[in-house]
This record gives structure tokens, sequence and C-alpha cells, in this order.
């Protein structure tokens, strides 16, 4: 599938994989409505994307959100990038922050769905992609709030598939490995397989354009993700989980 002609809107898209898959989206010829809090980046990022458009908005504000898809109008397809994290293990628990991942990543996406989902499904036309991620197959340590927020953005995505089926509205579920951005720059352990933000919108484009209703990538580091559901929870304690001398 081709996205030439085709609008888009990014959500999320001021930094990291979000400005890296604008890029990539409009190099394939889409245009490009592109969305976050901070309007100055938006506006460094459409000057360099012909024919895009920025509209700001804040996924943690309700109205900010219907009012930016009010302002923006039917598109052909949109993704959902925002996202915010915090390294943090139970022991280190801060609520503020966990609230935060939780409302950014999940919570953010349903007031996204909110404002777009019901026009596409009236006109039986659409194409939305949730950008999850490796850590929300399965519980691991330090990641408090955001893997249980991924954990809930991947779920979402499966209802809405199994909801949409039969109908002309396409649900992806995209889920990334680690990509060098602020954030992974959080963290303190090794990363196997960390792609350059540039590497991954050109992996993310390509899974958009070929339709896959599921999909993880970098594929071998993923696969311990994917097969890590069906481990017995000691093997994956021993795996994933070992525990602190």
């Amino acid at each position: 599938m081709s996205l030439r002609g085709e609008t888009w809107w990014l959500v999320g898209a001021s930094e990291g994989l979000g400005r890296a898959l604008a890029r990539a989206m409009a190099d394939a010829g889409a245009r490009l409505i592109v969305s976050a809090r901070d309007g100055d980046r938006l506006d460094a990022l459409v000057e360099t994307l012909p024919g895009a458009r920025a509209v700001p908005c804040d996924v943690r504000d309700r109205s900010s959100v219907e009012d930016a898809a009010r302002r923006i109008g039917p598109v052909d397809g949109v993704v959902y990038l925002a996202g915010v994290y915090w390294p943090m293990r139970a022991q280190e628990w801060d609520t503020d922050k966990v609230e935060a991942m939780l409302d950014v990543n999940l919570t953010g996406a349903a007031r996204l769905l909110g404002a777009v989902l019901p026009e596409m499904i009236a006109r039986d036309r659409g194409h939305i992609v949730l950008t999850g991620s490796l850590a929300g197959y399965r519980g691991l340590p330090g990641a408090i709030g955001y893997g249980a927020s991924k954990a809930g953005l991947m779920h979402l995505a499966e209802t809405l598939h199994a909801d949409l089926r039969g109908t002309k509205v396409l649900v992806q579920q995209i889920n990334p490995g680690f990509i060098r951005t602020r954030l992974t720059d959080k963290n303190d352990f090794s990363m196997p397989f960390i792609m350059d933000p540039d590497d991954a919108a050109r992996r993310m484009l390509a899974l958009i354009e070929g339709r896959q209703v599921h999909a993880a990538f970098p594929w071998l580091f993923s696969l311990a993700f994917r097969v890590s559901r069906f481990m017995p929870q000691a093997l994956y304690d021993r795996l994933f989980a070992p525990t602190r001398a």
C-alpha cells in the first residue's frame, strides 16, 4: 500500500521516532499534519516537510485533542507516537511519574481515538497505528508505569482490531525495541539491538505500508519477548527478572 496522496495525522511528532517517521512518510508522498505540545519544535519540523501542517495539541487534555481533530478534519490515517518514560522499580515508586506515563502513553491514545474513530467508522474508512513497545508483552524489572501503559495500549489495539474486522478501518499495533532518543538516554543498562530513529522510522513505515495488524521489530530481539508470553513463570523470572544480589 502506498501512502502517496493520503492525509496522515502524526501525534507525538516533535522529536525522536515521531520526527523521523514524519520525514519518512513525507518522502513517501503522504500529506502530513503533525502534533505535539511544543509548537516551536513542530514549526521547525514542518519547514523541512513540503506541504506539512503543524497543529499543536496536548494529549493529556481532552478538549485540546478534540479541538485539534476539529481543526484537522477527516484524515486517511493516524499514528499515535506520544509517550513519556522514566525507568522505575517498585522500590522507587513515584506516583506523579506513574500517572504521567499511564496518562500520556495510554489514556492519551484513548482521547485521540475518541476524536477520530467515530468518524472513520461512519465513513467505513481509516487507518490507525498505535505504537506499543516490546516492554508491553510481559512484566519487566524497572518498567513500573511504562510497561503497564504499553501493555494496555497493545490490548486496546487488539480489541479495536477484533471489533473492526470486516470493516475498512484498519488498526495496526507496532511494537519497536530500543530506539536512541532522549527517553532511552535515561537508561543505565545495556540495550541490545538499539536503533537510530531514522532506521526505526524506515522499518515502521514499511510495516504501515504493509498493513500488518501486529508487528514488532527488530525481529530477532522481539522474538524473545513474543516467545516469553508462553514461558512458565519460573523460567521467565530466571531469564528476564533475576533476583538482584
